[in-house]
């Protein structure tokens, strides 16, 4: 992991699970499924960074999802606390119902396992989010591996997945494809998960 202070030395203890939202993975690489921390800032942006077409935010955009949204966002972890997962959103201010989802990453070494299915379901299934029935996120056109995940979510919670465009290239600055606002829902995660 590289972080721009090479006087910075994370606290691998810290970073280290305890008390798991879940446990997945293989049998010889369980992963843990946990709140993130502010240990874990770094780690995800250099996991975002290996995730393209994901788009790289700040290191601080990072810190502040692990800290001040750590209740609606995870990492998942290997036992020796390596972030091989991650999922962030919020609960919508003004629709409390919504999940936005804004991003979710695998790491190489995770994928195939259906991690990322199971980090946003960590996630919907916590208490602080016992008021919500519905995930939105935004996918471009040609993320099929994005696509694809929320079309088997719709399927998996037997609820409805609609698609509108949001945001136009235009709006987007010229030099980003456009994002189709994607909806899921109504579900009921007590039920689900």
């Amino acid at each position: 992991m590289t972080h721009p202070n090479p006087a910075f030395t994370p606290s691998v203890e810290l970073a280290r699970p305890t008390i798991a939202d879940a446990v997945v993975g293989k049998p010889d690489m369980p992963l843990y499924i946990r709140k993130p921390t502010t240990e874990d800032g770094w780690g995800i942006y250099e996991l975002v960074k290996a995730c393209p077409p994901l788009d790289v935010n700040s290191g601080y955009a990072y810190l502040l999802l692990a800290t001040q949204f750590r209740d609606s966002c995870a990492v998942a972890t290997t036992e020796n606390g390596e972030i091989v997962g991650f999922v962030s959103g919020y609960i919508k201010a003004d629709a409390p119902d919504i999940y936005f989802l804004w991003q979710v990453a695998v790491g190489e070494k995770a994928r195939g396992t259906g991690l990322a299915r199971r980090l946003i379901e960590a996630v919907i299934s916590r208490p602080e989010l016992d008021t919500v029935n519905h995930l939105e996120t935004t996918i471009t056109p040609d993320n099929m591996a994005s696509w694809g995940l929320f079309k088997r979510l719709a399927v998996r919670w037997q609820a409805s997945l609609i698609s509108r465009e949001y945001f136009s290239t235009e709006q987007l600055g010229g030099e980003h494809d456009p994002e189709n606002l994607v909806r899921i829902g109504p579900f009921d995660p007590k039920q689900l998960f």
